[in-house]
């Protein structure tokens, strides 16, 4: 039985067919893909839903600010993505007339999709026999074929990725083929403890065979960096900035910081000695592992700052305003409200 057979048998019974973007809503499905990028469907389902529910058409989100999109993005991390979604969404109402273009070429064009994206995009969206080749699937490639990519370089090993998967791609079905080998990489072909005996391709892949586990991806040394959070607090207010240029919270409300280097002793001992309401906590960005601390410090007067435009302003906890908040500080507020 061929490759791309045994896919779409499996595909047939144990596939996910109902996710909220299987509705052949080629705009939907652009907002899934990019929220889907790097991060995973259940985390995805929640944020998907309430972005559809503000933005229900391109032209809708094309005339939003960029901080009602934050808004609804933040948690949901890479926010670099939400930057654009926005912008690309402006791009189609202005040389599209907001209708999302069908062409492969056009497509490419428009801000954070590559190529990958772009095929998802058009085989969901009207089945047409473009792959997908994410994470997942090229995990399933790379033990399949029992490919070592501990010694080949990056750029001849996507060359090599890709041309396997179009020889797989079946002509007619590649929507339904797609969507299995991304469930086959994300559930069954996992990074870690592969459950070999139910994939449908074990018998052929070299992998299962030979017991191989040379195929095994080196993982990337994080960068540490510590992190010093000032909460200045007015009775229920909290001042935030928002800086423009920053780097990884881009245009996203947080407290005034200090970055500093941050070792394992350092880190270890300032654990042991915390005090404060807020306990010393790690967050993940990306290759990026950040160690925070908090200070905080009360007032008895405040500084009249209420102006998203004027980059700062003071944050009612009880009454919050519709704005970007990264990950660490929605915790920092989630502690911060139960200690109130």
């Amino acid at each position: 039985m061929f490759f791309s057979q045994k896919i779409l048998n499996w595909f047939h019974i144990y596939g996910r067919k109902s996710l909220p973007w299987h509705k052949k809503n080629i705009y939907q499905i652009w907002i899934s893909e990019i929220m889907l990028q790097q991060t995973q469907v259940k985390t995805v389902i929640p944020y998907f839903k309430k972005f559809i529910k503000k933005f229900p058409t391109i032209k809708s989100l094309a005339s939003s600010s960029i901080n009602e999109i934050l808004h609804l993005w933040s948690g949901l991390g890479y926010y670099q993505r939400a930057h654009r979604i926005h912008k690309t969404a402006i791009l189609i109402c202005k040389n599209y007339h907001g209708i999302f273009p069908n062409n492969i070429h056009e497509i490419n064009k428009l801000p954070g999709i590559g190529k990958s994206t772009a095929g998802a995009i058009l085989s969901f969206a009207y089945n047409f026999g473009y792959a997908v080749l994410d994470g997942n699937v090229k995990r399933v490639l790379i033990r399949y074929h029992s490919i070592d990519i501990n010694n080949i370089k990056k750029e001849k090993l996507n060359k090599k990725l890709w041309n396997l998967i179009y020889q797989h791609l079946p002509v007619h079905q590649s929507s339904k083929f797609n969507q299995a080998m991304m469930d086959i990489g994300s559930f069954i072909c996992t990074s870690k403890k592969p459950n070999c005996l139910i994939c449908p391709l074990n018998y052929s892949c070299q992998y299962y065979i030979h017991d191989m586990h040379f195929t095994k991806e080196k993982t990337k040394k994080k960068n540490k960096i510590g992190i010093l959070f000032t909460i200045i607090q007015y009775k229920n207010f909290y001042f935030l900035i928002q800086l423009k240029n920053t780097s990884i919270w881009k245009k996203l409300f947080y407290f005034p910081l200090t970055s500093f280097l941050i070792s394992k002793e350092k880190w270890e001992q300032a654990k042991k000695n915390s005090n404060t309401v807020i306990h010393p906590f790690i967050h993940y960005i990306s290759n990026i592992k950040l160690h925070i601390f908090t200070q905080i410090i009360k007032i008895k007067k405040k500084k009249t700052y209420n102006n998203i435009i004027q980059k700062k302003i003071w944050y009612n906890i009880f009454n919050p305003q519709k704005i970007g908040i990264p990950s660490p500080i929605r915790k920092i507020f989630t502690s911060l409200q139960k200690n109130q």
